[in-house]
């Protein structure tokens, strides 16, 4: 797959996804709550007066960043405009400046914004499906001197119980690989961002059998996103995959799904 055709890949699944994202995204919404602990620790120097949800979907996090930063102009941008529709419906937060976000349609790896413009930039669970040196020169650029980005992201751990079932099925790449945190703190260096923080903690998923854990990543978007073709499951195989992921199973019945989780807190030099 071509990055071109990675990218329309990308805006393509999550338009798709747009209705039955909220409805599934219960590690997503945990995983908002983390990235929102964790850049309180390491907050924007002075008072943040506009501030960037990259990669908003449809627009959980805002609530959380308008409690964050409640003096901001806040800026909701999104690749997919599905996403960006669902959330223009419904009713986002409001910082006390009694202003509804702006919504933006565009690409995190070619941000339509003026450079140095951002006092914060907050991105949950978009950056893996972007080039880190392109998406963190982008942040780095659109950041003030000293503003700070805090972002949450995967790690190659993500969905391994997953990778591991497949393996037994066929060599085919059904689980997307991820980069690891190392990458992102090379490309952070080198985009002139400063490691003010970092943590990689796991979380997960649950259901009761393998059907809901496969469609709960189908109705967020993420399942077909990266690789190239995969081949029909038949029904030996898929009774093949179950027996393997049963070896997974919990002491209180179900059946998990691993997110190897990355926080980093970036400070623009």
């Amino acid at each position: 797959m071509t990055r071109r055709q990675h990218k329309q890949a990308v805006r393509s699944a999550f338009d798709r996804a747009a209705a039955s994202y909220d409805g599934a995204a219960a590690v997503q919404r945990e995983i908002c709550h983390r990235l929102a602990g964790f850049a309180a620790t390491a907050p924007c120097g002075g008072t943040p007066r506009r501030v960037l949800d990259a990669g908003c979907g449809t627009g959980y996090g805002l609530g959380l960043l308008a409690s964050l930063c409640p003096q901001a102009e806040l800026f909701a941008l999104d690749f997919a405009p599905a996403m960006l529709a669902r959330l223009a419906s419904g009713r986002p937060e409001k910082t006390t400046r009694g202003t509804a976000p702006g919504l933006v349609c565009g690409d995190l790896e070619a941000l339509p914004l003026a450079g140095g413009t951002m006092d914060a930039v907050w991105s949950s669970l978009a950056l893996q499906w972007c080039d880190p040196a392109l998406a963190l020169g982008e942040i780095a650029r659109v950041l003030r001197p000293g503003g700070v980005a805090w972002l949450a992201t995967l790690g190659p751990a993500t969905l391994c119980e997953l990778r591991a079932a497949f393996a037994a099925v066929d060599d085919a790449e059904h689980v997307i690989r991820f980069h690891p945190l190392e990458r992102w703190r090379e490309e952070a260096a080198r985009a002139g961002l400063d490691e003010a923080a970092a943590a990689a903690p796991r979380v997960h998923a649950l259901a009761p059998d393998l059907r809901r854990l496969l469609r709960d990543i189908k109705a967020i978007g993420a399942h077909s996103v990266g690789g190239g073709p995969r081949p029909a499951l038949t029904r030996a195989h898929w009774r093949r995959l179950e027996s393997r992921y049963e070896a997974h199973r919990r002491p209180d019945g179900m059946l998990p799904a691993t997110y190897d989780l990355i926080l980093l807190a970036l400070r623009k030099r």
